[in-house]
């Protein structure tokens, strides 16, 4: 369970609905292909890495290129509701008490290189991501440098986790066959159908380059002994193949890195500038596409990519939404664009476990003391300003938004945020927040060391009006802008605060967990809170919306009052794409534009040159 973080320019979705044309949502397989066509589409950050289970790898730009490369058990359509892909798979309940769930391939379906698609790439997926095969974790110094290389080299560390991977604590059942694999959790989890999908990499694949396996049968066996026996050796090196091998930023020799088990498989890739994807000659076990090869072209730049799509070098582009960037696209004949406010929020999130200001290490182990300064930076925060300059230009009825979890589109919203605490942060007040740190008995001035995208415009304008608002309340904010920042966002050593966008994956209330629990793999920050925890583990059961309301509002209660996060404003959206395209829309949900890809349709001049 996790949400997608939003790359430099901003992916633009989550949950809520968007009022867009509708087209039909049903998977048909009888497309017919359109020989040579092809279609370039402008992302604002680069892929780079398959494997986005791991927390390096969880990124909307790599889930994107995943979403057209591999097969999956289910989608979401542009009403939100969760669509079986059953040419490829099914899945049945077979029992609720214990919760028990088969999940089938059909046959016929297979990886890029011919093997076989099948249950032990399932049962990877829950392998890897079930914390009890780790036996030791990364220690950093204040450089960000791992400590402890010798004891993860020797040890066991799959840097993914799943709260759901984890309630299965029995290896799953696989069946004669192969084909099916059975999970038994050990307590009721009401997201379970969204939880398990076949792993982003092959099981043979991941044994082949982390155990040198060369028989694709053999690699999945060692795959299957390694977490049904808990062989150390094999499970250790499988943990640093996971980790590492699957990032890249350039088109690799070895094929195992980017195997493909859905329509497309990637076929060129030059670094920061495009990668190239095209339709499987073999591929049948899904809906068809008619679009014969696409092409992901990178800009950072909103404009950019609008001047891009005017030239004729892109088909359809999603970029961060600015006034500028509208009002150009109002000028450019043949183009349909759409607008309107998205459930992706912004944010500022503060770090409690790296000896900066905000660890209670800080301050010889008072948690009120570091409580107090995460406070009081929050409230330094000029939420207003920042929407008032840069954000209702574009949405004049923008506000602040003042949830965590829910986004203001939904019911429980109102209700959550009367009873969040939220009315805290509600104005900016650097004055209060100098009071704050001097009754905490701080010293000023405190440096904070702020993490963001270097080449976004609006966050880079967004620190701008942070470091001189906090700068009234006694904070030293250090820019540490980075076209890096994804990737820096698990090595707290090197940053205070963090400004980003998180992107929900499904509409289930559980999809911020692993934000906010202990060890979640989307809390970078260290926060741990045992009432959080069992709120969420309530959750997961739970059935009863107003139950679901009470909880959720315990938990941001406590959020505020912890000082972990500032909400500040729910992204506004904007898609275009050249008239001549059919079927294009984008959805409230990653994979946004691209849930359709394959009723795309195209009529006309396109960017068919490379």
């Amino acid at each position: 369970m996790k949400m997608r973080r939003i790359g430099a320019a901003g992916a633009i979705v989550a949950t809520g609905a968007l009022a867009l044309s509708a087209c039909s949502s049903t998977p048909s397989t009888t497309t017919e292909i359109d020989e040579e066509t092809s279609l370039s589409i402008g992302w604002n950050q680069p892929f780079y890495s398959q494997n986005n289970l791991t927390s390096v790898g969880n990124a909307t730009t790599n889930s994107n290129v995943i979403y057209l490369t591999n097969a999956a058990f289910n989608y979401y359509d542009n009403n939100l509701e969760l669509q079986q892909f059953s040419d490829f798979g099914t899945y049945e309940v077979e029992s609720e008490d214990p919760l028990t769930v088969t999940y089938t391939i059909n046959e016929g379906a297979t990886w890029s290189d011919g093997t076989p698609v099948d249950a032990v790439d399932v049962f990877l997926y829950w392998g890897a991501q079930n914390d009890s095969f780790d036996n030791v974790a990364p220690e950093y110094d204040e450089e960000g440098n791992i400590t402890n290389q010798d004891a993860i080299d020797a040890g066991v560390y799959f840097d993914s986790s799943s709260v759901a991977m984890n309630l299965i604590s029995e290896p799953p059942t696989i069946s004669d066959d192969g084909l099916s694999i059975t999970f038994v959790y050990d307590e009721p989890r009401s997201d379970w159908e969204i939880s398990v999908q076949p792993s982003p990499i092959a099981a043979h694949a991941l044994a082949a380059v982390a155990l040198g396996t060369e028989d694709a049968e053999e690699g999945k066996q060692r795959v299957v002994d390694a977490f049904t026996n808990n062989v150390t050796e094999d499970l250790s090196a499988l943990a640093k193949s996971w980790n590492e091998d699957f990032n890249f930023t350039s088109l690799p020799e070895d094929e195992n890195l980017y195997l493909s088990s859905g329509p497309y498989v990637m076929t060129d890739y030059v670094e920061n500038q495009y990668l190239t994807l095209s339709l499987r000659e073999d591929y049948s076990w899904g809906p068809m596409p008619s679009v014969d090869e696409i092409t992901i072209r990178y800009s950072e730049d909103p404009l950019a990519s609008v001047t891009a799509l005017q030239n004729g070098e892109v088909d359809i582009i999603e970029p961060q939404a600015s006034v500028d960037v509208i009002e150009t696209l109002e000028g450019i004949e043949g183009v349909e664009y759409t607008t309107a406010p998205t459930g992706t929020y912004e944010h500022v999130d503060l770090i409690f476990n790296n000896g900066g200001p905000f660890d209670p290490a800080t301050y010889g182990g008072d948690a009120a003391k570091a409580q107090a300064v995460r406070q009081a930076f929050l409230l330094s925060v000029p939420r207003d300003e920042i929407i008032e300059k840069l954000v209702q230009p574009l949405q004049p009825d923008a506000e602040p938004r003042e949830s965590h979890t829910v986004t203001s589109e939904a019911p429980a919203y109102d209700d959550v945020v009367a009873g969040n605490g939220s009315e805290f942060y509600r104005t900016s007040d650097p004055a209060k927040a100098a009071q704050l740190l001097a009754d905490a008995g701080v010293a000023t001035p405190i440096d904070v060391r702020f993490l963001y995208g270097a080449s976004n415009v609006r966050r880079a304008n967004t620190f701008e009006l942070i470091k001189a608002s906090a700068a009234e309340a006694g904070f030293n904010v250090i820019d540490e802008g980075d076209d890096n920042w994804g990737s820096r966002l698990s090595d707290t050593a090197s940053y205070d605060a963090s400004l980003f966008g998180w992107q929900s994956t499904n509409t289930y209330a559980l999809n911020s967990e692993a934000n906010f629990v202990t060890g979640g793999l989307n809390n970078f920050a260290g926060m741990s809170d045992p009432d959080i925890d069992a709120w969420y583990a309530e959750m997961s059961t739970n059935t009863d919306p107003e139950q679901e309301t009470e909880l959720t509002i315990l938990i941001e209660e406590r959020l505020n009052e912890l000082g972990f996060s500032l909400p500040l404003y729910q992204h506004p959206g904007v898609m275009a794409y050249r008239d001549s395209l059919q079927n294009v829309e984008t959805i409230a949900l990653s994979p946004t534009v691209f849930w359709n890809f394959w009723e795309w349709e195209v009529g006309g001049d396109t960017a068919d040159e490379e």
